[in-house]
Protein backbone atom coordinates (compact mmCIF):
# COMPACT_ATOMS: atom_id res chain seq x y z
CA UNK A 1 0.00 0.00 0.00
CA UNK A 2 2.01 3.63 -1.07
CA UNK A 3 0.15 5.26 1.26
CA UNK A 4 2.07 7.43 3.76
CA UNK A 5 3.59 6.81 7.47
CA UNK A 6 2.48 9.70 9.49
CA UNK A 7 5.07 10.99 11.90
CA UNK A 8 4.59 13.26 14.57
CA UNK A 9 6.71 14.91 17.04
CA UNK A 10 6.62 18.33 19.37
CA UNK A 11 9.58 19.40 17.47
CA UNK A 12 12.29 18.18 15.82
CA UNK A 13 13.73 15.02 17.92
CA UNK A 14 10.96 12.44 15.93
CA UNK A 15 13.84 13.13 13.23
CA UNK A 16 15.71 10.54 14.45
CA UNK A 17 12.75 8.46 14.53
CA UNK A 18 12.15 9.23 10.90
CA UNK A 19 15.52 8.77 9.74
CA UNK A 20 15.46 5.04 11.23
CA UNK A 21 12.10 4.44 9.19
CA UNK A 22 13.39 5.62 5.64
CA UNK A 23 16.30 3.52 7.32
CA UNK A 24 14.70 0.30 7.76
CA UNK A 25 11.74 1.01 5.51
CA UNK A 26 13.16 2.28 2.69
CA UNK A 27 10.13 1.70 0.24
CA UNK A 28 7.77 3.63 2.53
CA UNK A 29 7.16 6.71 2.45
CA UNK A 30 7.06 9.34 5.41
CA UNK A 31 5.15 12.44 6.28
CA UNK A 32 6.52 14.31 9.21
CA UNK A 33 5.28 16.95 11.41
CA UNK A 34 6.70 18.75 14.05
CA UNK A 35 5.32 21.09 16.38
CA UNK A 36 8.15 23.63 16.86
CA UNK A 37 6.00 26.51 17.35
CA UNK A 38 4.79 25.06 20.83
CA UNK A 39 7.44 22.96 21.93
CA UNK A 40 8.50 21.44 24.35
CA UNK A 41 5.68 19.59 25.66
CA UNK A 42 7.15 18.34 28.51
CA UNK A 43 6.48 21.43 31.10
CA UNK A 44 2.47 21.39 29.66
CA UNK A 45 -0.72 20.24 31.38
CA UNK A 46 -1.71 17.00 30.11
CA UNK A 47 -5.06 18.09 28.29
CA UNK A 48 -2.73 20.79 26.15
CA UNK A 49 -0.34 18.23 25.19
CA UNK A 50 -3.75 15.77 24.20
CA UNK A 51 -5.42 18.98 22.64
CA UNK A 52 -1.50 18.92 20.70
CA UNK A 53 -1.29 16.13 19.48
CA UNK A 54 -5.15 15.21 18.33
CA UNK A 55 -4.63 18.62 15.76
CA UNK A 56 -1.54 17.22 14.84
CA UNK A 57 -2.69 13.78 14.03
CA UNK A 58 -5.78 15.50 12.65
CA UNK A 59 -3.22 16.97 10.00
CA UNK A 60 -1.85 14.05 9.13
CA UNK A 61 -5.16 11.86 8.41
CA UNK A 62 -6.24 14.76 5.53
CA UNK A 63 -3.16 13.14 4.23
CA UNK A 64 -4.48 10.01 3.90
CA UNK A 65 -1.63 8.43 6.18
CA UNK A 66 -2.16 4.46 6.77
CA UNK A 67 -0.31 4.32 10.38
CA UNK A 68 0.48 6.94 12.70
CA UNK A 69 3.78 6.73 14.82
CA UNK A 70 4.06 9.45 17.80
CA UNK A 71 7.63 10.13 17.89
CA UNK A 72 7.44 12.05 20.83
CA UNK A 73 7.89 10.31 24.96
CA UNK A 74 5.43 12.84 26.01
CA UNK A 75 2.93 12.57 24.01
CA UNK A 76 2.78 9.33 23.64
CA UNK A 77 2.40 9.26 27.66
CA UNK A 78 -0.85 11.40 27.64
CA UNK A 79 -2.07 10.38 24.08
CA UNK A 80 -1.14 7.03 22.94
CA UNK A 81 -4.17 4.62 24.49
CA UNK A 82 -6.13 7.94 23.17
CA UNK A 83 -5.38 8.13 19.36
CA UNK A 84 -5.47 4.31 19.50
CA UNK A 85 -9.15 4.51 20.61
CA UNK A 86 -10.09 6.90 18.30
CA UNK A 87 -8.01 6.95 15.03
CA UNK A 88 -9.16 3.96 12.24
CA UNK A 89 -5.53 3.11 11.90
CA UNK A 90 -2.76 1.22 13.43
CA UNK A 91 -0.87 4.34 15.99
CA UNK A 92 2.36 3.00 17.70
CA UNK A 93 4.58 5.32 20.08
CA UNK A 94 7.58 5.67 21.21
CA UNK A 95 7.84 4.20 24.96
CA UNK A 96 7.32 0.56 25.05
CA UNK A 97 9.66 -0.08 22.30
CA UNK A 98 11.97 1.57 24.24
CA UNK A 99 11.45 -0.35 27.45
CA UNK A 100 11.56 -3.84 25.92
CA UNK A 101 15.22 -2.56 23.62
CA UNK A 102 16.59 -1.72 27.52
CA UNK A 103 15.18 -5.04 28.72
CA UNK A 104 17.24 -6.66 26.41
CA UNK A 105 20.37 -4.80 26.71
CA UNK A 106 20.66 -4.44 31.14
CA UNK A 107 22.93 -6.70 32.46
CA UNK A 108 21.66 -6.32 35.84
CA UNK A 109 18.58 -5.03 37.66
CA UNK A 110 18.80 -1.57 37.50
CA UNK A 111 17.78 0.74 34.50
CA UNK A 112 17.79 4.63 34.41
CA UNK A 113 15.52 6.84 32.40
CA UNK A 114 15.73 10.80 31.54
CA UNK A 115 13.15 12.34 29.86
CA UNK A 116 11.36 15.51 29.89
CA UNK A 117 9.12 16.97 32.79
CA UNK A 118 5.82 15.66 31.26
CA UNK A 119 7.12 11.80 30.42
CA UNK A 120 9.17 11.42 33.92
CA UNK A 121 6.05 12.59 35.73
CA UNK A 122 3.94 10.36 34.07
CA UNK A 123 5.78 7.54 35.12
CA UNK A 124 4.94 5.94 31.99
CA UNK A 125 8.23 4.50 31.26
CA UNK A 126 8.71 2.98 35.33
CA UNK A 127 5.36 1.31 34.64
CA UNK A 128 5.91 -0.31 31.24
CA UNK A 129 9.51 -1.31 32.31
CA UNK A 130 8.09 -3.09 35.78
CA UNK A 131 5.42 -4.50 33.68
CA UNK A 132 7.87 -6.52 31.58
CA UNK A 133 9.91 -7.62 34.32
CA UNK A 134 8.45 -6.87 37.78
CA UNK A 135 12.00 -7.09 39.41
CA UNK A 136 13.62 -4.46 37.63
CA UNK A 137 14.78 -1.01 39.75
CA UNK A 138 14.28 2.09 37.33
CA UNK A 139 15.37 5.32 38.49
CA UNK A 140 14.35 8.44 36.38
CA UNK A 141 15.42 11.86 36.17
CA UNK A 142 13.85 15.01 34.41
CA UNK A 143 15.95 16.81 32.07
CA UNK A 144 14.20 19.78 30.89
CA UNK A 145 17.70 21.88 29.58
CA UNK A 146 18.00 18.94 26.56
CA UNK A 147 15.27 20.03 24.30
CA UNK A 148 15.54 23.55 24.32
CA UNK A 149 19.08 22.79 23.51
CA UNK A 150 18.41 20.24 20.44
CA UNK A 151 15.49 22.94 19.08
CA UNK A 152 17.98 25.90 19.10
CA UNK A 153 20.90 23.24 16.82
CA UNK A 154 22.92 22.94 20.41
CA UNK A 155 24.50 19.75 19.70
CA UNK A 156 27.84 20.37 21.15
CA UNK A 157 30.29 22.88 22.07
CA UNK A 158 31.45 23.63 25.69
CA UNK A 159 27.78 25.11 26.90
CA UNK A 160 25.85 22.36 26.56
CA UNK A 161 29.05 19.74 27.80
CA UNK A 162 28.24 21.76 30.62
CA UNK A 163 25.11 21.84 30.90
CA UNK A 164 24.71 17.91 29.94
CA UNK A 165 27.35 17.07 33.26
CA UNK A 166 25.21 19.41 35.48
CA UNK A 167 21.43 18.22 34.49
CA UNK A 168 23.16 14.19 34.91
CA UNK A 169 25.28 15.29 37.56
CA UNK A 170 22.24 13.97 40.35
CA UNK A 171 21.36 10.70 38.66
CA UNK A 172 24.96 9.57 38.69
CA UNK A 173 24.88 10.15 42.52
CA UNK A 174 21.92 7.77 42.95
CA UNK A 175 23.83 4.56 42.29
CA UNK A 176 25.37 2.31 39.77
CA UNK A 177 22.97 1.29 36.55
CA UNK A 178 24.39 -0.06 33.46
CA UNK A 179 21.43 0.76 30.96
CA UNK A 180 20.32 4.37 30.12
CA UNK A 181 17.14 4.61 28.18
CA UNK A 182 16.93 8.53 26.48
CA UNK A 183 13.23 8.99 27.15
CA UNK A 184 12.68 11.63 24.96
CA UNK A 185 13.25 11.30 20.89
CA UNK A 186 15.34 14.98 20.93
CA UNK A 187 17.81 12.92 23.33
CA UNK A 188 19.84 10.77 20.62
CA UNK A 189 20.76 13.84 19.10
CA UNK A 190 23.22 14.74 22.32
CA UNK A 191 23.96 11.04 22.70
CA UNK A 192 27.89 11.85 22.09
CA UNK A 193 28.01 14.14 24.79
CA UNK A 194 25.23 11.77 27.11
CA UNK A 195 28.00 8.98 26.74
CA UNK A 196 30.81 10.94 27.51
CA UNK A 197 29.53 12.00 30.40
CA UNK A 198 28.31 8.47 31.80
CA UNK A 199 31.06 6.40 30.79
CA UNK A 200 31.46 3.52 28.28
CA UNK A 201 30.11 1.13 30.61
CA UNK A 202 26.55 2.21 30.84
CA UNK A 203 24.96 1.71 27.38
CA UNK A 204 22.53 4.20 25.89
CA UNK A 205 18.98 3.15 24.89
CA UNK A 206 17.13 5.21 22.19
CA UNK A 207 13.38 3.94 20.88
CA UNK A 208 14.11 5.40 17.51
CA UNK A 209 15.60 1.91 15.78
CA UNK A 210 13.32 -0.50 17.63
CA UNK A 211 10.07 1.56 17.22
CA UNK A 212 10.71 1.11 13.32
CA UNK A 213 11.35 -2.68 13.68
CA UNK A 214 7.66 -2.75 15.24
CA UNK A 215 6.52 -0.41 12.53
CA UNK A 216 7.69 -3.12 10.33
CA UNK A 217 5.74 -5.72 12.11
CA UNK A 218 2.77 -3.62 12.23
CA UNK A 219 2.55 -3.11 9.10
CA UNK A 220 3.18 -6.27 7.98
CA UNK A 221 0.24 -7.46 10.37
CA UNK A 222 -2.46 -5.36 8.92
CA UNK A 223 -1.06 -6.00 5.47
CA UNK A 224 0.11 -2.22 4.51
CA UNK A 225 3.23 -2.73 3.69
CA UNK A 226 4.52 -1.17 0.27
CA UNK A 227 6.19 -4.03 -1.78
CA UNK A 228 6.75 -1.74 -4.82
CA UNK A 229 9.96 0.08 -5.54
CA UNK A 230 8.80 3.44 -6.50
CA UNK A 231 10.88 6.57 -6.35
CA UNK A 232 10.24 7.89 -2.68
CA UNK A 233 9.30 11.13 -1.93
CA UNK A 234 9.14 12.44 1.67
CA UNK A 235 7.34 15.23 2.86
CA UNK A 236 8.27 16.98 5.79
CA UNK A 237 6.23 19.95 8.06
CA UNK A 238 6.58 22.29 10.89
CA UNK A 239 4.23 24.39 12.48
CA UNK A 240 7.00 26.51 13.08
CA UNK A 241 8.76 28.54 10.75
CA UNK A 242 9.91 26.42 8.07
CA UNK A 243 13.23 27.83 6.92
CA UNK A 244 14.93 27.30 10.44
CA UNK A 245 13.39 23.69 10.81
CA UNK A 246 14.80 22.88 7.37
CA UNK A 247 18.16 23.98 8.45
CA UNK A 248 17.57 21.97 11.38
CA UNK A 249 16.61 18.88 9.58
CA UNK A 250 20.06 19.37 7.53
CA UNK A 251 22.27 19.57 10.91
CA UNK A 252 20.25 16.01 12.21
CA UNK A 253 20.39 13.96 8.82
CA UNK A 254 23.93 15.26 8.77
CA UNK A 255 23.64 16.75 5.27
CA UNK A 256 23.33 13.06 4.06
CA UNK A 257 22.87 13.16 0.29
CA UNK A 258 20.62 10.33 -0.17
CA UNK A 259 17.93 10.91 2.87
CA UNK A 260 18.48 14.82 2.13
CA UNK A 261 17.37 14.12 -1.51
CA UNK A 262 14.23 11.92 -0.70
CA UNK A 263 12.97 14.92 1.18
CA UNK A 264 10.51 16.54 -1.24
CA UNK A 265 9.44 19.53 0.44
CA UNK A 266 10.02 20.89 4.27
CA UNK A 267 6.69 23.27 4.30
CA UNK A 268 4.81 25.22 7.16
CA UNK A 269 2.13 23.15 8.45
CA UNK A 270 -1.14 25.40 9.38
CA UNK A 271 -3.41 23.37 11.64
CA UNK A 272 -5.66 24.75 14.37
CA UNK A 273 -3.73 26.63 17.32
CA UNK A 274 -6.05 27.84 19.60
CA UNK A 275 -4.50 27.13 22.70
CA UNK A 276 -1.88 29.60 23.62
CA UNK A 277 1.41 28.98 21.74
CA UNK A 278 3.60 29.37 24.99
CA UNK A 279 6.15 30.97 23.02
Amino acid sequence: MQRAIGVIDSGIGGLTVAQELMRQLPNERIIYLGDTARCPYGPREPHEIQTFTRQMAAFLMEKKIKMLVIACNTATAFTLDILQEELPIPVLGVIQPGARAAIKTARTNRVAVIGTEGTIASGAYAQTLQTIKPSLHVESLACPEFVPLVEKGLLSGATTEKIVKKTLRPLQERGRFDTLILGCTHYPLLKPIIQDVMGDDVAIISSSEETARETSVLLSLNHLLNEETVNIQHQFYTTGHSDVFAKLVHIVFAATELEMSAISSIQRAIIDQETDSGE
